[in-house]
């Protein structure tokens, strides 16, 4: 059961900096990665303060929340993703079940944009992750016949933004009411990453002719690039379960968290071509297998990561079950420290916010979470060195 202390939601000034202690949790197996069971769950955070000192593994000289936090706006409907449109605080947040897109504006409200059509909302599936490039709106959805990307002409200007006409690039991506994956990104390279979880079925995950657990490269019209590792193949890399996070640090080196089974979840540094392990291996112990071992992995109970952000080399991960933000050193990605435990619940997606802040979304009101007065919401903390 969530404790008092979980379901909290004062906003507190970050005299000290939050951190987990590992616990050691038996889960049964199960189906849906966000829907795992919150009997006997542990955790050194549970009492009368959620926060802590930094564990004695986190790295100094790292970018750490390092003020009172504010929301940006509140009373959000299963918010799924969100991108900055360079202008102040106005950005587009898509609505997982609604399939609506809407509008922050720097008034702190929000307009509906348009509504996404074709939808097929239940479970895990609906409308999922955004990407903003070169003036389009790039959309991962749910749709009858499985998961899709359209492109969709973003028509006005700040305050005022619509939905023009959307194009197919790619469909028939595999589906089910769960394990959608559903996070796109462009990379430095200027191509579409997509994130495609196997869909139930784990086996996929290591066939190299099914797009199912798999991370995508396309070009920005849904075409096969060169510099893929398989020709003629849209596959980057395999072998993954449902990755909901992708980001890049200033190298190019590229980090995705992925949800695990029912014992670990896990943070990777992905190369073309490489497979990841599932279903074969989840966490650490595939190398001998010729598998590639995660940087960094969780108890399935203190985590379920969701989406990331690279902010100056230090990787911010949004955990779901855990209701943490992590810090990940890019330096040093096996060790993290934790903020904010259990004040704001569940915790979808993290972005880089204005004037040097962190952005997060909580996800309590999809029907899995805790709503408190003014949920689900945006919420903005500052950015210092630690």
């Amino acid at each position: 059961m969530h404790t008092t202390a979980r379901r909290h939601r004062t906003r507190r000034t970050l005299a000290a900096l939050g951190a987990v202690a590992a616990a050691t949790l038996v889960l049964a197996a199960c189906t849906d990665d966000d829907a795992r069971t919150l009997e006997g769950r542990a955790s050194a955070t549970s009492g009368p303060s959620a926060s802590a000192a930094p564990s004695a593994a986190s790295a100094t000289g790292q970018l750490a929340p390092g003020g009172e936090t504010t929301d940006v706006v509140t009373g959000l409907d299963a918010p799924w993703s969100v991108v900055r449109t360079g202008e102040g605080d106005d950005a587009l947040i898509s609505e997982r079940d609604s399939a609506k897109v809407l509008e922050l504006t720097d008034a702190g409200s929000t307009r509906e944009v348009g509504t996404v059509r074709g939808v097929r909302q239940g479970g895990e599936g609906g409308l999922l992750g955004l990407a903003l490039h070169e003036g389009d709106l790039f959309v991962y959805s749910t749709g009858d016949d499985g998961n899709r990307i359209q492109r969709y002409e973003l028509t006005g200007s700040a305050g005022s933004f619509a939905l023009g006409d959307a194009t197919t690039v790619i469909d028939g991506l595999p589906s089910n009411s769960f394990h959608n994956g559903g996070r796109i990104a462009f990379g430095p390279d200027g191509m579409l990453y997509a994130s495609v979880g196997d869909a139930g079925t784990g086996s996929d995950a290591q066939d190299r002719d099914s797009l199912a657990g798999k991370i995508l490269r396309l070009t920005p019209d849904g075409e096969v690039p060169g510099g893929n590792p398989f020709p003629g193949s849209p596959v980057w890399s395999l072998g993954h379960r449902n990755v909901q996070g992708m980001g890049w640090t200033a190298d190019g080196t590229m980090f995705a968290s992925e949800f695990g089974q029912d014992t670990w979840d896990e943070l990777n540094v992905i190369e073309p071509g490489k497979d990841y392990g599932w279903p074969e291996v989840e966490g650490t112990g595939g190398t001998d297998q010729g598998f590639v071992d995660p940087v960094q992995q969780w108890a399935t109970d203190d985590a379920s990561p969701s989406n990331l952000t690279v902010i100056d080399d230090t990787v911010f991960i949004a955990n779901l079950q855990g209701e943490v933000v992590r810090a990940v050193p890019a330096d040093d990605p096996s060790t993290s420290t934790e903020y904010f435990a259990g004040d704001f619940g569940r915790i979808r997606t993290v972005l880089e916010g204005p004037e040097g802040a962190l952005w997060f979304v909580t996800n309590n009101t999809d029907g899995r979470g805790d709503p408190t007065d003014g949920d689900d919401r945006i919420v903005s903390v500052p950015l210092a060195t630690s």
